[in-house]
């Protein structure tokens, strides 16, 4: 056999263990580690010495508003089908007839703006799972832990909140 045939065998055999090797190295290199869902306490309550939106803060957010969304739920619930027992348009008086139109008529716009929180909860809650929560989405700073425990369906931080006011307010007048 030719030298050149031997050497051309060496180098596909060098060829052949270094690509061996890199398959090792690729398999040794580290997992990430999955830890799991965060579990917290009830009585957890976020700090503002942990890291701004960690995990904790996320989990303690999406717990309190889906609490809170339930919550309105079951009040609308409640508050449609007791209206619905309690008809006294009937009545012959027509004071109690107007008297019981307009209960109805505060009842349904409470309930229309229950509705409309409950969708804002559900927009919070899609901030939580895209990792936008917790950042104004004029100027994505941080909205501050203080303003989410207030209002946990805040969007943008106070100062953006009071020229978003200021701008419907002009849009209004027009």
């Amino acid at each position: 056999m030719p030298k050149t045939s031997k050497v051309k065998k060496k180098v596909a055999k060098t060829k052949v263990k270094t690509v061996a090797k890199t398959k090792i190295k690729t398999v040794k290199k580290p997992k990430q580690i999955d830890k799991g869902p965060v579990k917290i306490s009830k009585t957890y309550i976020p700090k503002d010495n942990e890291k701004y939106m960690c995990e904790k803060h996320k989990v303690f957010f999406r717990i309190k508003l889906q609490e809170w969304k339930k919550e309105l739920v079951r009040a609308n619930n409640e508050a449609l089908y007791n209206g619905s027992m309690d008809d006294n348009s009937i009545s012959a008086d027509i004071v109690d007839q107007a008297s019981s139109y307009t209960d109805k008529n505060v009842e349904m716009k409470a309930i229309n703006r229950q509705i409309k929180l409950i969708s804002e909860i559900d927009k919070a809650l899609l901030r939580i799972k895209d990792d936008t929560y917790g950042y104004c989405l004029d100027t994505a700073e941080p909205i501050g832990i203080k303003r989410l425990m207030a209002r946990p369906v805040a969007k943008y931080t106070i100062a953006a909140q009071e020229k978003h006011e200021k701008n419907e307010k002009v849009h209004a007048d027009d």
